[in-house]
């Protein structure tokens, strides 16, 4: 699953990952929905949590 994206991904490959807006991936980070982390400004997305996020969402 999501084997063309790397192990860290950004806020743009998260929204493309889920299909959703950049705002609503932030929103998602910002409450804790999905873990992350910023480095500087930037978030940076482990895609095992991506994952996770997807299975506890289709149970």
């Amino acid at each position: 699953m999501f084997d063309e994206y790397d192990d860290l991904l950004t806020v743009s490959e998260l929204s493309e990952a889920l299909k959703i807006g950049k705002t609503q991936c932030y929103n998602l980070l910002s409450a804790g929905i999905i873990k992350g982390y910023k480095y500087g400004r930037i978030w940076k997305i482990p895609k095992e949590n991506l994952i996770s996020h997807i299975k506890s969402m289709s149970k």
